[in-house]
């Protein structure tokens, strides 16, 4: 029997709106009940929103940064339980989507996008981790994607990793499933 445990949780530092950084916080906090550890980058906005939930539910937060650049990136937020320094881009990139059990996206800037790009590709030719859309910036993101033909489905390219996820409710449900049938050993 295999059980999820860790879910990488890319969202920015700067909240498109107070509706966003609650879902983050939802977010942290179902993952945390779910028995799912966060990773994400440890600093402010909707990652300090997601890790706020996961410590309201009793939950482990993991900053994954950059060895070089923490010093002038600041303090990570208060509840960060556990720091990964990692010496460049493409080693925490591996490190999050080797590590996950699940992926969460949600609006952010370039950063967060780099992120989700090299979710949305590791989960289409490496390994099929679920990779979850939400929020309304990270949706008209993902429609845009669709829309534009820069996402879509082939034989060999196949989407069923990727939802699109409208709401806090929404989410804890497919968690919810998501973590039974692992728990089943499927």
């Amino acid at each position: 029997m295999t059980r999820r445990t860790t879910a990488a949780f890319f969202g920015g530092v700067v909240p498109a709106s107070p509706d966003e950084e609650q879902l983050a916080e939802d977010i942290g906090a179902a993952l945390a009940r779910a028995g799912l550890t966060l990773l994400h980058g440890g600093y402010n906005g909707l990652m300090e929103a997601a890790a706020r939930g996961a410590a309201s539910e009793g939950g482990t937060a993991v900053a994954v940064t950059l060895a070089g650049k923490h010093a002038a990136w600041g303090a990570f937020n208060p509840y960060i339980t556990d720091e990964v320094h990692l010496p460049g881009l493409g080693t925490r990139l591996d490190h999050y989507l080797d590590s996950a059990d699940l992926v969460v996206a949600m609006g952010g800037g370039v950063g967060t996008l780099h992120e989700l790009s090299a979710a949305l590709y590791y989960a289409s030719t490496i390994r099929p981790v679920p990779v979850w859309v939400t929020g309304p910036t990270a949706l008209g993101l993902l429609a845009f994607l669709k829309r534009e033909k820069w996402l879509f489905e082939t034989p060999t390219r196949p989407l069923g990793f990727l939802s699109a996820i409208a709401s806090a409710t929404a989410f804890a449900a497919q968690l919810h499933d998501l973590t039974d049938r692992k728990g089943a050993g499927t």
